[in-house]
């Protein structure tokens, strides 16, 4: 796909759920196995404009994720790639047993998109809020599960997901008028973290729409004498272990993510960290235990203490603990 400062910018204000449907949609002229499959959410997922160019191409099953997930395998066992698209929450609640055995067990060649994850639906709700899709999808085998930081990586997530061989779950979190991470190409590689900022005192590992949080974190931190190391780890399965051996050492691990604390990203490298023997200081941010009274983005964050300025308050408090 052409990368330019315009495009980049357009897939910023677009958002990820946005830029997916148009990543979809070029990456359809050159490859005719590409089908959209979608639980009645064309609008959401951004597939306007690919159900009008290829609708021999589209699905639409209906408010039915559990079908959704069957036919996306039927569609995928034909040959074909499917890219299967619900909110992060049914994906992996409503429609669980389906990817158990139609992608974890059977291997099956389905995309599936987890559209809206953490706090994007807004006003919508506990009932629409994806805070626990990570931590259920991460306990099945065979699944590879990303989670790109801006417009550009879901791009480039899009297009890795439809070369593998093989299952996938696409996390997209944020909302229309995403920080720009990424500002021009580079080569994303599914299972390696990057690298975005260096640092000697902590390392902050963030997915998803914490990444470009974290960097601004980093920068406030600096601020009180703190050098933060700030780390896309993009890949939350499998995660990158060569990464978390580059941070032995630090005096503090920070994971940062839109989604529950426990189960996601912050599990995931405390697992990775104790199996490797590391005593190394780990502190989790992510959405706490409870349920939430429903607002605006912004709103949702601040209530679950992922907002910049919290974020920040929270290591410094911890670190001074230390």
């Amino acid at each position: 796909m052409d990368i330019s400062n315009m495009s980049i910018r357009t897939w910023a204000m677009l958002g990820q759920r946005g830029t997916f449907g148009s990543a979809l949609l070029e990456l359809a002229a050159g490859d005719p196995r590409l089908i959209a499959i979608t639980a009645d959410l064309c609008g959401p997922s951004g597939l306007e404009r690919f159900r009008s160019a290829y609708p021999d191409r589209f699905i639409n099953t209906g408010i039915a994720e559990q079908n959704l997930l069957g036919v996306a395998a039927g569609v995928a066992d034909a040959g074909f790639v499917p890219f299967a698209t619900t909110f992060a929450n049914f994906a992996s609640l409503r429609a669980c047993e389906m990817v158990r055995h139609c992608m974890s067990y059977m291997r099956c060649n389905v995309k599936l998109v987890g559209l809206a994850a953490g706090f994007a639906m807004e006003l919508f709700g506990n009932t629409h809020y994806g805070m626990e899709d990570v931590a259920v999808l991460r306990s099945m085998p065979n699944l590879l599960i990303i989670s790109p930081a801006d417009g550009l990586e879901t791009v480039k997530c899009v297009e890795a997901a439809a070369a593998v061989d093989g299952p996938v779950y696409l996390r997209l979190t944020g909302v229309m008028n995403t920080p720009v991470v990424y500002r021009a190409d580079y080569t994303f590689t599914p299972g390696q973290a990057v690298i975005l900022r260096e640092g000697g005192d902590v390392a902050l590992l963030a997915a998803g729409s914490m990444v470009a949080s974290a960097l601004k974190a980093a920068e406030s931190l600096a601020e009180k004498g703190c050098q933060a190391r700030v780390i896309n780890m993009h890949t939350i399965k499998p995660l990158d272990q060569m990464m978390l051996d580059s941070c032995r050492g630090y005096r503090l691990i920070v994971s940062i993510e839109e989604h529950s604390v426990i189960g996601g990203l912050g599990t995931a490298v405390a697992d990775a960290l104790l199996e490797r023997g590391y005593a190394q200081n780990l502190l989790k941010i992510g959405i706490p235990q409870k349920y939430f009274k429903a607002g605006g983005y912004e709103y949702m964050l601040s209530q679950a203490g992922l907002t910049v300025p919290q974020i920040v308050l929270t290591v410094h408090d911890h670190l001074s603990r230390m």
